[in-house]
């Protein structure tokens, strides 16, 4: 990395705080008192409290992979790479629109900072969809290891399309086992499918077939186009794949996606220290799949999430296929107030959150 005052090589540094709010503030103060670091990458959620007063306090940059955390309040937070749970909107968006004859919907997820903002969000699409929800949200304990009267429950008034939310994989693999098992034939959408082999393996090919979800496999020809801002794709997916052999997954790119655009930042800036970097950040129109922009004002209070367009997958014969890029500004545009009514509903607009 080329700066002002010389070359760098990016030194990483990591701490695991286990999805602790305690924990993540203890981290987060070790790696910059202790290790010195210019910038802390976080996944975010119900984290992100327990982190917020050292970023705070030290005017650090950090980063999350949820704008869900976004605050007037939170200055040197950024949501640089997915805008989670804003981008499920284009998967039902897209299966609507190819699918009109589905008609209704029932819906379950976690209750957590990972699951609620998704619930609104899919209720909002849904509904700028005209799809017909058949029950309120069903909402299991995180601590929930039997799903077969979850999916009873979900399946019981046979509705065109199960929607799994935000769910965990280790929510969305016996979910699906069970809406194998219980003879589900309809239309499966998720923000997630992580390890979807293995799902295939413990139903079948033809049942998860045209099952909707939010993120590719980086060996798709799509992520060559030229509007992509991912050096190398495919290179990147088959090398990771070589040294984390079936650890693919949802976020598996996402970090470092993050760290190309630091590192554009720091270069553009001339420096690492975190104010200069942000500077520079909010000057880029780019994220890795093509033009965006600084957005969520509106939504969030700031405009700290880079949005842009985001890639609609579709199993087909047993591997992930991105069929669209969509959207997301545009389908805002037009359902904004759909989606602010769902976030309010639940307690997850920015000034709910206390």
């Amino acid at each position: 990395m080329k700066l002002a005052d010389g070359d760098y090589k990016i030194e990483f540094v990591g701490y695991d705080n286990e999805y602790d709010p305690a924990k993540a503030r203890t981290g987060a103060t070790q790696l910059i008192r202790e290790d010195e670091v210019k910038f802390v990458m976080m996944l975010g959620g119900d984290t992100w409290p327990g982190a917020q007063p050292v970023a705070d306090k030290t005017g650090m940059l950090f980063s999350t992979l949820l704008p869900s955390d976004l605050s007037p309040d939170t200055t040197t937070l950024v949501a640089p790479a997915e805008v989670h749970p804003i981008y499920n909107v284009t998967g039902v968006e897209w299966l609507t629109e190819n699918n009109p004859g589905l008609k209704t919907a029932v819906m379950c997820a976690q209750d957590d900072a990972l699951g609620l903002p998704s619930v609104a969000t899919y209720l909002a699409a849904f509904e700028a969809a005209g799809i017909e929800m058949q029950e309120e949200p069903l909402l299991f304990d995180p601590a929930t290891t039997d799903f077969a009267p979850v999916v009873t429950k979900l399946i019981a008034n046979n509705p065109d399309i199960v929607c799994l939310d935000t769910s965990y994989a280790d929510y969305v693999h016996p979910i699906c086992e069970q809406l194998f098992q219980q003879g589900y034939k309809g239309q499966i959408i998720s923000c997630t499918a992580d390890f979807y082999d293995q799902i295939i393996e413990k139903t079948s090919k033809e049942f998860m077939e045209g099952f909707i979800f939010q993120f590719p496999d980086f060996d798709d020809p799509a992520l060559n186009a030229d509007n992509i801002n991912f050096k190398d794709a495919n290179k990147f997916y088959e090398v990771y794949n070589e040294r984390h052999p079936g650890e693919w997954g949802a976020v598996s790119w996402e970090y470092a996606s993050i760290m190309d655009l630091w590192k554009a930042a720091a270069e553009t800036a001339g420096s690492a220290e975190p104010d200069a970097v942000l500077a520079a950040m909010k000057q880029v129109g780019k994220h890795a799949f093509g033009e965006a922009e600084w957005w969520g004002k509106d939504l969030f209070g700031i405009d700290n999430a880079l949005v842009g367009d985001w890639p609609v997958v579709r199993i087909e014969n047993g591997k992930a296929v991105i069929k669209e890029f969509r959207s997301i500004p545009a389908w805002y545009d037009k359902h904004g107030e759909l989606l602010k009514k769902h976030m309010e509903a639940y307690g997850q607009m920015w000034n709910q959150r206390g």
